[in-house]
């Protein structure tokens, strides 16, 4: 067996040392949930009755008692391309229920937006904070007590993580993440990218947009960029809470249906009631944790996981910072291209070996955490597997030996970086993520005079105007949880990249955050402290020589220390209404920084 990497070692370390007394804490939880908290043997007959009463042919299993109870918590809607194919999936889970004596029950639904449809627009200001709404409607969902285990049916940005957050509290349950796979690729990445820069300078009017963006999202399933959404995908594969090999199968296939089919089953295995009890908490400790973070890194993932990941953690007892990415990254090498880091999609990445390669390569190099508590194995080693279809017979293969396209996919010792692309940035602005994969190590440092913006939309402006026509550090401030909900500034990405292909020194620094879709153009992100309540971010000012570089870990206001001592900061916007914004301000206002999660909710549950 390879030994783990010393470092991989240390940080793990690090990590149950920090967590030992909540952690503790939270494994008291789901025992005392296990045996004294809310499930069907206690319910009394009225409560009983009301849970069973629309049931149909499962009624009479479901009032004796007979085999688990699943909880289907749902994201489906049909706007959203990665959640409709989920419409049909409980009625088939039901039958695949009762195919082994079970039955389910759709727990509850939550909510599941867009980022793709909202960016740029006021309703991705509610973004950050739907990932706390949906930690909320799951634990309704799963809070009768009617159910045994559950499924939980999630893809996209804030979703699986909400459900995660959520279902962690009711961690003494078996749970399964269960996904609905990529839609398949359409118009290649480099030319949408073109055509958004084109637009962006004028060059071609919004119906060759328009068309250029149909052809790309053109069907059912998720985005088939490496944004969040697949990186959700790849760290559920890491920490074995999928079925193997359930990422990144196209919906509406045999095998897609095959292989929910099989998670189904396998959730009645590792009930408490049988010989394998697998608890969802028991599964999320803090080697899962660490190999998320590290599966994240080896893939040039999103950054968006620099806050939920946190927050997942916390809802398990786990407390990881920023440190602990820098630290991984620094040993992690990046094995995967995976557009906006490379030219190939999901699904290339997925027939060059996809995540079976990665998890097998890594655990061959000792870089992820073999002997943890999986939903599906004995270990990790045995996600590192591809489903297949043989005469209708589903059955799991062992990883290929070797990547079938190293123009996208790598083992560790041949890899595209030596590290994992995500640096910790920081001085006296704070501290900050830095996402390397995708950017030029030519651009790697930037120190240019700040423009300073309050607001997104004045960035574009200014653009238009031609006044950022030089080096320039662009600067986006009251964008963080409390001020705004921290949106993303993805729609600043071609602008930016105009810019930087004109031949200035560019760079972005904010409060706010960057979409896991971003590319090019170096940005520091997720700035904690925030500008709103006193955060230096707020000192800054236009022409401020400002430094940002990854390559030793710097984030600085190169101005006098005595002047920037008595500067006052900047006063904040008002805080803004309409779509609904002013219905999140509770969550704005108890909103905890990015590096801890961003989160009212844990903050306020002392988590």
């Amino acid at each position: 067996m390879t030994e783990l990497h010393p470092e991989v070692a240390a940080v793990t370390e690090r990590v149950v040392t920090r967590s030992k007394a909540s952690r503790r804490a939270y494994l008291d939880l789901i025992s005392r949930e296990r045996d004294g908290g809310v499930h069907r043997p206690m319910l009394n007959c009225g409560n009983l009755a009301h849970g069973f009463a629309a049931s149909g042919e499962d009624k009479p299993a479901i009032k004796a008692g007979r085999g688990m109870n699943i909880g289907i918590v749902t994201a489906y809607n049909d706007m959203l391309s990665a959640h409709q194919p989920y419409g049909r999936y409980p009625e088939q889970m039901k039958l695949f229920a009762r195919e082994v004596g079970a039955t389910a029950q759709v727990a509850g639904g939550v909510p599941a937006m867009c980022d793709g449809v909202t960016q740029g627009q006021r309703g991705m200001e509610l973004s950050l904070f739907s990932r706390d709404t949906i930690a909320l409607s799951t634990a309704v969902g799963l809070s009768h007590g009617m159910f045994d285990g559950a499924a939980l049916l999630g893809i996209c940005d804030k979703i699986v993580p909400g459900l995660l957050i959520g279902a962690l509290r009711f961690g003494h349950l078996p749970q399964i993440l269960i996904p609905a796979g990529p839609m398949p690729s359409g118009l290649a990445n480099k030319e949408k990218q073109r055509i958004r820069q084109l637009y962006a300078e004028g060059k071609v009017g919004r119906d060759e947009l328009l068309e250029s963006e149909s052809a790309s999202y053109h069907g059912a399933g998720t985005c088939t960029f490496y944004g969040t959404a697949n990186s959700n995908q790849m760290m559920m594969d890491v920490m074995g809470l999928h079925m193997p090999g359930a990422s990144f199968i196209n919906p509406g296939t045999k095998l897609r249906q095959a292989v929910t089919r099989a998670a189904v089953h396998r959730l009645t295995e590792i009930g408490a009631s049988g010989n394998d009890y697998r608890p969802l908490g028991r599964c999320v400790d803090e080697k899962a944790i660490v190999n998320a973070i590290i599966g994240l890194l080896a893939t040039g993932g999103s950054t968006n996981h620099a806050i939920h990941l946190p927050a997942i953690a916390r809802a398990a007892g786990i407390i990881v910072d920023w440190e602990d990415f820098d630290r991984l990254s620094a040993v992690v090498p990046q094995v995967a291209k995976v557009y906006p880091n490379g030219s190939g999609d999901v699904n290339h990445f997925h027939a060059a070996g996809g995540m079976s390669y990665v998890i097998a390569s890594l655990i061959d190099a000792g870089l992820l955490h073999d002997d943890i508590l999986t939903v599906a194995g004995r270990r990790l080693r045995d996600h590192a597997r591809d489903p297949k279809l043989i005469e209708d017979e589903l059955v799991f293969e062992d990883a290929p030996a070797a990547s079938h396209d190293e123009s996208i996919l790598r083992g560790p010792a041949n890899a595209f970086q030596p590290d994992g692309g995500m640096r910790l940035v920081k001085g006296n602005l704070g501290r900050a993520t830095f996402k390397t994969s995708a950017v030029d190590p030519s651009r790697w440092t930037v120190e240019a005079p700040a423009r300073v913006f309050d607001d997104q939309d004045d960035v574009m402006a200014a653009f238009k105007a031609g006044e950022l026509e030089r080096d320039v550090v662009v600067v986006v401030r009251f964008q963080g949880p409390k001020a705004n909900g921290m949106p993303e500034l993805h729609k600043l990405t071609p602008q930016l990249g105009v810019l930087q292909d004109r031949g200035f020194r560019v760079a972005l620094v904010t409060d706010g955050r960057m979409s896991g879709a971003s590319g090019k153009v170096p940005a520091a992100i997720h700035l904690s402290p925030e500008a709103l309540g006193g955060g230096p971010l707020g000192k800054l000012r236009d022409g401020d020589i400002v430094r940002l570089s990854a390559e030793d870990g710097t984030l600085q206001a190169l101005v006098d220390p005595s002047e920037w001592e008595t500067r006052g900061n900047a006063t904040a916007p008002p805080p803004a209404f309409g779509t609904g914004r002013e219905l999140f301000a509770f969550m704005r206002h108890g909103a905890d920084g990015a590096e801890q999660g961003a989160s009212a909710m844990l903050s306020a549950a002392g988590l």
